[in-house]
């Protein structure tokens, strides 16, 4: 299954990219691990989905039962989440599509949303946080950033679960297989991503890529070269 993606950045702090996709005839493709969660609004024959997606703690190939489909998704930043619908439930695949109110709104905490596109996101998400409804935890970016705080390890490790669904040490583990996919794109040998990604030899590397990416170091490789 092929999609056509497009990519753009976003003006909130609270998100991590805005993008957009078109799919193909009906098909299979290969969801790949993310630490981070998404909104995705999905229009497909004339009916409109929103859905709240969590992290994905490995690859999972997924079949696609329909023609053609396009997709507007907003992914958010590490430690922003909805606390009425926090990302560890909604995690590994256990999506929540949110009730239609009309053909172009959907109902969220008893309100009438309309459904957001690639163009007004950064709008729609800064409604979310003037209502109280999507907030950030500071403790969450302040260790991804190497800040100083005053919270404890076990603390530190509970307000990552409750703000992101996983570990840091699990979100670690994501973001190193992703960084190690993206010098094997750009043309990095093996033996090179191994040691600039700190993997302990090829077999750890091979199998993080496994796990998290579902292609090993050589078919990560293989599909970034020119045909």
């Amino acid at each position: 299954m092929k999609f056509t993606l497009e990519e753009r950045p976003s003006d909130s702090p609270f998100v991590e990219r805005v993008w957009r996709a078109y799919s193909g005839p009906t098909g299979t493709f290969l969801s790949q691990a993310k630490s981070c969660w998404q909104i995705v609004v999905t229009r497909h024959e004339g009916q409109t989905l929103l859905t709240v997606r969590g992290p994905e703690t490995e690859a999972t190939p997924m079949d696609v039962q329909w023609t053609e489909g396009e997709f507007v998704g907003i992914d958010f930043q590490l430690g922003t989440f909805l606390p009425h619908l926090p990302p560890g439930q909604v995690m590994n695949l256990r999506d929540a599509n949110l009730p239609e109110a009309t053909s172009t709104s959907f109902w969220l905490c008893g309100s009438a949303w309309s459904y957001p596109n690639y163009d007004n996101a950064d709008t729609f998400v800064n409604r979310l946080v003037r209502s109280e409804l999507l907030v950030r935890d500071p403790i969450v970016e302040a260790v991804l950033h190497g800040l100083p705080h005053q919270m404890s390890p076990r603390s530190v490790q509970y307000r990552f679960v409750q703000a992101t669904g996983l570990s840091y040490r699990t979100i670690q583990q994501i973001e190193r297989a992703r960084q190690a996919a993206a010098l094997l794109e750009q043309g990095w040998s093996i033996p090179d991503v191994v040691y600039q990604a700190g993997y302990f030899d090829q077999p750890h590397l091979t199998h993080a890529l496994q796990r998290f990416l579902g292609e090993t170091p050589a078919q990560i490789a293989r599909s970034s070269q020119p045909e």
